[in-house]
């Protein structure tokens, strides 16, 4: 009896600890994100979980940009991660902190603008 209620246990916790996590807030916006390296004007998502922000943009229908984002890095949907200040310095500009974009998408209202280095991040 006390083998069967084991092996119970320990496939409650592996059951438990491969369940998706439930997103804390998710909403649906306009998205502008125009940097020297992409440019995407579309309608997206932000959802937020407890240890991350999903941004998911998409052109009429079609997935153009996905990215899990981090305090210390950046995934993309296809492409493995990055750490957060390669990714700045890819996409956005070597002069931004490391968690620059984790702190903007974790904001309420999201605008950004950088006339200097021709980055706008905006999400109506």
């Amino acid at each position: 009896m006390a083998l069967r209620q084991v092996i119970f246990i320990v496939i409650a916790f592996f059951i438990i600890g491969c369940s998706t996590k439930q997103p804390v807030r998710s909403s649906s916006h306009t998205v502008i994100f125009k940097t020297p390296a992409m440019k995407f004007y579309d309608k997206g998502f932000i959802t937020k979980y407890d240890d991350h922000i999903n941004l998911t943009v998409y052109n009429i229908g079609q997935l153009v940009l996905y990215l899990d984002i981090y305090k210390d890095k950046v995934c993309q949907s296809t492409f493995k991660c990055m750490e957060a200040k390669e990714f700045n310095l890819t996409y956005l500009h070597n002069s931004y902190k490391d968690d620059f974009l984790y702190n903007l998408f974790s904001k309420n209202k999201i605008y950004h603008k950088d006339k200097k280095n021709n980055i706008l991040i905006k999400v109506k």
